[in-house]
């Protein structure tokens, strides 16, 4: 590891001041990424600007009537908060599904959204990666690639975002709040992450510079009717190959309202916007989902070991929203005609 400064900041300027001053440094948050990849030779930082005792942990009502969850907030209180498990039940429910105990217990939010692919090849820096070393090629392509992106990838990247926070909150049309040396910003996170074309390496719409100060959610009311389910290679503590985001509201047997997301299939969290206009007003039923899953996955271009991810999303999304359908159906009527 490559030896580095520490320096701890006090407040949002101080700290955008400090990265700004060395462009060879980087925030330090929960440490769950970064120091693993400073371990592995990926990122060597002059300097690591501490900002987890800066006053972005709180959970708080916006103007909206939805939800400001700061950059600082952890994994594990995130989950645990009333609000957010009540009114996004989908984004404890992803969070909870991240990682382990200990690693939520660090990790903080705006981490979260910055978090690196786990690709091998990127992880390794005696091999080739577009990601890593831009033009030096994607092996993953003729090679190790069973858990790779089958959806908006290109010839010079096919890796997968990791998140599994992310996938819900693409879901829930959540915006991402910054704070640059010119002042702050806001990036919907529709448009934070970045398509992969020929530049993998450039992943965000981030300024140069900025700190992730929060994200807000949007007053959803479906997303009080929601659920998010990973699929792992074993039980707990491993990245998803497959994951969905899904919010349903029905009334009278039709889909009165609908939110989807897939994560662990393409370089982003991927919002199913296909998928759902297919689901908008049609009804409540097994053929509808197969039906709305097949027009989202249409587009997808697998490789010759990954392509048993369309199955896997596409009876995902089945069993999800009749999941949420049965549930409705059994709700106090008030709650199912809400």
């Amino acid at each position: 590891m490559r030896e580095f400064d520490y320096q701890r900041a006090h407040d949002v300027s101080g700290a955008v001041a400090l990265l700004g001053a060395d462009p060879e440094a980087r925030f330090l948050g929960g440490g769950t990424n970064l120091v693993d990849l400073m371990k592995m030779g990926v990122e060597r930082p002059a300097r690591l600007v501490d900002v987890r005792e800066l006053p972005l942990d709180g959970i708080e009502a916006s103007e909206d009537g939805g939800l400001r969850i700061g950059a600082t907030v952890t994994n594990s209180d995130l989950a645990a908060h009333a609000e957010v498990r009540r009114r996004y039940p989908a984004l404890a429910q992803a969070v909870l599904a991240g990682a382990s105990g200990q690693l939520r217990n660090m990790a903080t939010v705006g981490g979260n959204l910055l978090q690196r692919t786990r690709c091998g090849y990127f992880a390794d820096v005696t091999r080739p990666c577009n990601k890593r070393l831009p033009g030096s090629g994607c092996p993953a392509i003729e090679g190790e690639h069973h858990n790779h992106a089958i959806l908006g990838a290109s010839g010079h990247c096919v890796a997968t975002h990791p998140s599994d926070m992310g996938v819900a909150l693409a879901a829930f049309d959540a915006v991402v709040m910054y704070e640059t040396p010119d002042g702050p910003g806001t990036s919907p996170l529709a448009d934070f992450y970045l398509p992969v074309g020929d530049t993998p390496h450039l992943e965000t719409a981030l300024p140069p510079g900025a700190l992730i100060t929060g994200v807000t959610l949007p007053a959803t009311p479906v997303a009080a009717r929601s659920r998010y389910r990973k699929v792992r290679e074993r039980a707990s503590y491993a990245f998803a190959i497959g994951s969905v985001a899904a919010a349903l509201d029905v009334r009278g047997g039709v889909v009165r309202d609908v939110r989807l997301a897939f994560g662990a299939v393409a370089s982003r969290p991927w919002r199913a916007h296909a998928a759902e206009r297919v689901l908008a007003g049609a009804p409540a039923d097994a053929a509808t989902f197969a039906a709305a899953a097949d027009a989202e996955l249409a587009a997808a271009r697998p490789l010759p070991h990954n392509g048993y991810k369309v199955t896997l999303m596409r009876n995902l999304v089945v069993a999800v929203l009749s999941e949420l359908t049965s549930e409705l159906a059994t709700a106090a009527p008030e709650e199912a005609t809400r």
